[in-house]
This record gives C-alpha cells, structure tokens and sequence, in this order.
C-alpha cells in the first residue's frame, strides 16, 4: 500500500513538475535527442560492419590443407580403430 501512495504522490509531481518547467523540459530533449540519434547511428553502423565482416569471413572457405588420399586413409584408420575398440569391449565383458 505505501508503494501505491508513494508512486501516485511521485507521479502528480512529475506532472505537476512537468507543468512547471516545460520549457527547461523541452531544452533538455533538444539536447539529448541529437545526442541519442548520433549514439545509435554510431551503434547501428558498428553492429552492420561486424555483420558485414562475418560474412566476409564465411565466403572465404579454407581450402583442404591435405589431399584427399591422405584424408581417406585417416578415415579408414578411424574406422578400424572404431571396429578394434568395439571387439575389445565385447571381449571384456562384466560377468
């Protein structure tokens, strides 16, 4: 209940202030609104370049650094090791 009060009180003397200092009130957004568009221009274009950059990166694709008779073999390698692992655990089996 003392919430309720406390912000019906603050928000008549806002308007109330409001009232009072319109002029002062329509200086200061005189002063900030160019200053918030000026931020959020300076944010937007930071954020679009950072965009624009990642894009950049995903068009250059890394070429394969080894041929591919040698990445073959490392998958047939694989795939034995895999077939290896799986008879050993069947071997050892808890009893």
């Amino acid at each position: 209940m003392k919430t309720l009060v406390g912000g019906a009180v603050a928000a008549a003397l806002g308007l109330i202030g409001l009232g009072v200092w319109w002029a002062d009130f329509l200086m200061v957004l005189k002063g900030t609104i160019p200053v918030l568009l000026l931020l959020g221009g300076g944010l937007a274009i930071y954020l679009g370049f950072d965009e624009m950059k990642d894009t950049w990166k995903k068009d250059e694709s890394p070429a394969p650094s080894m041929p591919v008779d040698e990445l073959e073999k490392y998958k047939s390698e694989i795939s034995d090791l895999k077939k290896e692992l799986d008879s050993l655990k069947t071997e050892r089996k808890p009893e």
